[in-house]
């Protein structure tokens, strides 16, 4: 009896040694397969950092060559804000006295069809140097008023005193608003070319002196243009 209640608790002490081993075991590989877990969320997070640091200076670049594009077309000088200081009243008389001639009778088409060109050409352009010095934080007229910036004046044979740039004289204005026919022609087409001369120079002014892009670029349009219609009105003038 004694031999055999022996041999029962060895085999019970045997059982349990190896209960406590298997469950200790289960343990162990379940804490393996958390670690596991844990290694590869480390592994995905730091692949994701770089990524995210990469998306971080990116935007950070993005946002500094946007700003810097911007400070870029900001730039200007003296001789781009007087380009524009003079270039928008000399546009606005353009745009008067080509107002002037539409509203006539007996105007050839070719004369109407160059005062509507050259109203829808610097109309548009008197908004955009106007958004310019508004930009710049400059004022709209130069300091002292415009004629103590002329640069030029227009010849004796134009009459009246003369002005800045081939600007016309209140007399001339009102000489070309009460003329008719071929008269108002031929003075349209003789004050619109001096006209454009002076602005050509003052264009000219801009490309040699000028800073800004945008103006510089309107500059070279101006000559380009202006010229080609002072071809066209000679051209007119001959024919009346």
């Amino acid at each position: 009896m004694k031999r055999s209640l022996s041999l029962a608790s060895l085999s019970l002490a045997a059982l349990i040694t190896l209960s406590a081993c298997g469950s200790s075991s289960g343990r162990d590989i379940e804490g393996m397969e958390g670690m596991e877990g844990m290694e590869g969320m480390s592994e995905s997070s730091a692949a994701a950092a770089p990524s995210a640091t990469a998306e971080a200076t990116t935007g950070t670049t993005t946002d500094a060559t946007s700003g810097a594009s911007d400070e870029a077309m900001a730039e200007h000088n003296d001789a781009d804000v007087m380009f524009a200081q003079m270039m928008i009243p000399h546009h606005k008389q353009a745009v008067e006295m080509s107002d002037m001639m539409l509203a006539k009778e007996g105007i050839s088409p070719e004369i109407t069809a160059l005062a509507t060109k050259i109203k829808d050409a610097q109309g548009p352009e008197i908004e955009t140097m106007t958004g310019w010095l508004e930009a710049w934080g400059e004022p709209m007229e130069p300091e002292g008023g415009m004629e103590s910036h002329s640069m030029s004046t227009m010849g004796s044979d134009m009459g009246g005193s003369g002005s800045m740039e081939g600007m016309m004289s209140e007399d001339q204005m009102a000489e070309l608003e009460a003329a008719e026919g071929t008269e108002a022609s031929r003075i349209f087409l003789e004050s619109m070319t001096a006209h454009h001369e002076g602005a050509v120079g003052m264009a000219q002014d801009e490309i040699d002196n000028g800073q800004n892009p945008e103006a510089i670029d309107m500059a070279e349009m101006i000559i380009e243009s202006q010229n080609a219609e002072i071809a066209e009105m000679e051209e007119l003038l001959a024919g009346l």
